[in-house]
Order: structure tokens, then C-alpha cells, then sequence
């Protein structure tokens, strides 16, 4: 058997039920951690559902990033580059796939990394990085959405940081 991964999600009705008037906030706990949970209020309407709370569609998003970005370091680390920052503001996007019938038909990273002076890859090498990460990560091969890794150019210090 391969590794086993384990949460706990939690939901107790507040409101009318029968009517759907009621509260889709609910939990989610793991590792000691509880985080609230909800629908995306783009899905179910507030007050139903709560937006300060993850939905579902945030966290599969944000799974994809953090899975690239872990690979991604170790890969970099492996490598001999050192990574001082690593920022992405992943977005996702949803289509219909039929009458009530939805995917996150494509999931786009944008990563964006700070490198220690002299310490940098260069555009091939990190673009390289970035293909094996996505290539190595357990949640994008478990996907069928299209997942773009479009990195955030460089700052003129990065790229002097590059060329060092």
C-alpha cells in the first residue's frame, strides 16, 4: 500500500435544512490543524456560505501550488541554486462541462523567486526546474486540469543576481 493521507471534514447544519437556507461553513482537521471551511460564495450565495472560510476550489488550487513550489525548492536546492523566496499567485479557472456539471478545467501558477547573489539559475535551467517539478508533482499527476507554470519575470537585481 503507498502513503496514506487523512483529514477529517466536519459540518453540523445551522439554519433551515429542508429550505437550503442553511450554513455551508464546516471544518476541516488534520495534523492537530483546524481550518474553516466553506462553498465559494461564487457557488453558494452569502450568507449561506462564508468568505472567510477555504472552499474547496481554493485549496485544490493552492495544493497544486504548494506541491510545485516543495518540488520546486528541492529540485533548486539539488541543483546548487539557493532560494532565498519563493511567491506564487495561482489562479484557477472553472468551465461547464454539462447542465450542472462543472471542472477546474485549468490551473495557472505564477511563481515568483527570489535567489541569493550568484546563486541563480539561468532562464533554460530554471525553466527546466519548473518542467521537472511539474513533472515530479503528486497532486498535478493526479489531475486531469491543465496546470501552466508561468513564472513572474525577473527584477534587474534577480537577473543580476543570474549573472553572477
Amino acid at each position: 500500500m503507498g502513503h496514506l493521507y487523512s483529514v477529517t471534514v466536519a459540518w453540523t447544519c445551522s439554519g433551515d435544512f429542508a429550505s437550503g437556507e442553511y450554513s455551508r461553513g464546516h471544518e476541516w482537521r488534520f495534523d492537530g490543524l483546524t481550518v474553516p471551511g466553506s462553498s465559494s460564495p461564487t457557488v453558494v450565495k452569502l450568507p449561506y456560505s462564508k468568505q472567510d472560510a477555504i472552499d474547496p476550489e481554493e485549496a485544490f488550487i493552492a495544493a497544486i501550488s504548494s506541491c510545485h513550489m516543495l518540488w520546486f525548492l528541492d529540485l533548486a536546492r539539488q541543483g546548487g541554486f539557493v532560494v532565498e523566496a519563493y511567491e506564487d499567485a495561482a489562479e484557477g479557472t472553472m468551465a461547464r462541462i454539462e447542465a450542472k456539471r462543472y471542472w477546474i478545467d485549468k490551473v495557472t501558477l505564477r511563481p515568483r523567486i527570489t535567489y541569493a547573489v550568484g546563486h541563480a539559475p539561468d532562464s533554460a535551467a530554471e525553466s527546466a526546474l519548473h518542467a521537472e517539478a511539474h513533472h515530479l508533482c503528486f497532486i498535478a499527476n493526479s489531475v486531469r486540469s491543465e496546470v501552466v507554470v508561468q513564472p513572474v519575470a525577473r527584477t534587474a537585481s534577480d537577473a543580476a543576481s543570474a549573472a553572477s
